[in-house]
């Protein structure tokens, strides 16, 4: 058993003890006097003893886990539990109210005002307070609301116990009707108690967001990078827990595990802020105000899973032009990569309300890898020499290494290399100068099957 699981029920199984001791010594020493002040006392201290009781048997049942029926676990029990003790809170208050007021009417009614009647009150409010405080803080370390419930009841306890002292004070002074008034008191301290406790417990039945907790969600998660609204929010209290399902908004435009890591982010904030809660972070994908030309069409694109590149607009009077590559699998026939792009061409014309003129050129997409061999020796090096030959007709290149050379299985080879840049060019005018490397090589390894230049800045180290 946990030590939050082995506080909870040793507190509460105390309470109940307690609760049995004082309910017995009031009765016997209410009947004993006739006075109905400590009568009402024995009536709050016996509903006090089944409360307890209540409660008790409400931590053993809320601290099982979640299971196949209860999703949400048993902490509910706890809330129904303090509902009963509410009933029983306003059924008392009701009961006291109505025996005074009869007292009253009646007109005096023999009271004996003894010292063990002061001493039961005594004992009565000492036992109360130290009740009050270990429920409280063992409620404050596990957030239970059962237990805050009795506490609840032995704070009100103390405060009844000491207007029935009162009471007794001033029948000893023979104002007797005294302890009528400090019975109606009681009850309506009672009634108070019960009030609030029926106010919190209904609002956990009936799942109301704790106050002030829902804004506390939304300030944390709007402030998460990469989240551009919250679109929904729902909070769910069960007990010392808390269920948050929470929707945000992000940029259309960011790959999956980019918004997986957003939403990763979101969770582990909230949990720092609100350690009792069990989290779940959904995103939306939307339009962003913002997104360029090559940016919508590079999302859009991607929801017909295919990848746009090399893109190229421009205005003709109201209507764009747009132009770009897309990759197709390369074993789908022409008639079923063509109507692939054709469904990407109905919604980019949807996307930009129809005025925009496309052209399309398909790539083949190899998805499968090929093998490959090293280059013998002789070729390598005739390789290379063609390779630094070509390099040194290019200015701004500065050298060119980590050539590697390999050989496809259809005898043509594929290179792979690398050359340093100066470290302030931009890298589109660094880009323009692989390409002429490339084309250089091709011209002077005509049957090369595939080039890739790597472009690094000088200082770079591989």
């Amino acid at each position: 058993m946990s030590t939050h699981k082995e506080k909870k029920q040793s507190v509460a199984l105390s309470s109940v003890l307690a609760s049995l001791l004082l309910s017995v010594l009031k009765l016997v020493v209410g009947l004993m006097t006739g006075s109905i002040g400590i009568l009402s006392e024995a009536a709050h201290s016996i509903m006090d003893f089944g409360a307890a009781a209540l409660t008790w048997l409400a931590v053993r049942i809320s601290d099982k886990p979640a299971d196949t029926k209860h999703h949400y676990g048993h902490t509910k029990v706890e809330s129904f539990t303090a509902l009963i003790e509410t009933v029983i809170l306003l059924l008392t208050s009701f009961w006291i109210i109505s025996a005074a007021i009869d007292r009253l009417r009646q007109g005096t009614h023999e009271i004996e005002v003894t010292w063990y009647a002061i001493a039961v009150i005594v004992v009565s409010i000492l036992v109360d307070i130290s009740r009050s405080i270990a429920l409280r803080k063992v409620a404050r370390e596990t957030k239970s609301q059962a237990l805050e419930a009795d506490a609840l009841h032995f704070t009100s306890d103390i405060l009844s116990s000491a207007v029935v002292l009162a009471g007794l004070g001033f029948v000893a002074l023979g104002i007797e009707w005294a302890d009528a008034v400090a019975g109606i008191a009681v009850a309506l301290l009672i009634g108070h108690a019960a009030w609030e406790l029926g106010r919190k417990t209904f609002d956990v039945l009936v799942d109301a967001a704790p106050d002030g907790l829902s804004e506390q969600i939304e300030e944390i998660a709007a402030n998460a990078p990469g989240v551009v609204a919250i679109r929904q929010l729902r909070v769910k209290p069960a007990g010392p827990f808390v269920f948050i399902d929470l929707t945000i908004a992000v940029s259309r435009t960011l790959p999956q595990e980019k918004v997986l890591a957003i939403c990763s982010d979101v969770e582990r904030r909230l949990k720092e802020a609100i350690p009792e809660s069990d989290i779940m972070v959904n995103a939306r994908p939307v339009t962003l105000d913002n997104e360029t030309v090559t940016e919508r069409i590079h999302a859009v694109a991607l929801n017909h899973g295919l990848h746009a590149h090399n893109v190229l607009n421009s205005l003709s009077g109201e209507r764009k032009q747009i132009t770009f590559d897309v990759e197709v699998d390369s074993n789908l026939t022409i008639r079923k990569a063509h109507d692939a792009v054709c469904e990407l061409e109905e919604e980019l014309h949807r996307e930009f309300n129809g005025q925009i003129d496309l052209c399309i050129h398909l790539d083949p997409l190899n998805s499968t890898a090929r093998d490959a061999r090293p280059a013998d020796p002789e070729t390598k090096a005739n390789i290379i020499a063609a390779i630094r030959k070509a390099a040194a007709e290019i200015p701004g290149i500065h050298d060119v290494h980590a050539v590697n050379i390999l050989v496809s299985e259809h005898n043509k080879p594929c290179i792979t290399l690398h050359c340093s840049f100066d470290d302030h060019i931009v890298l589109a005018d660094a880009h323009a100068l692989t390409s002429r490397l490339e084309s250089l090589i091709y011209q002077a390894i005509p049957e090369t099957s595939r080039i890739i230049v790597h472009a690094e800045p000088f200082t770079a180290v591989d």
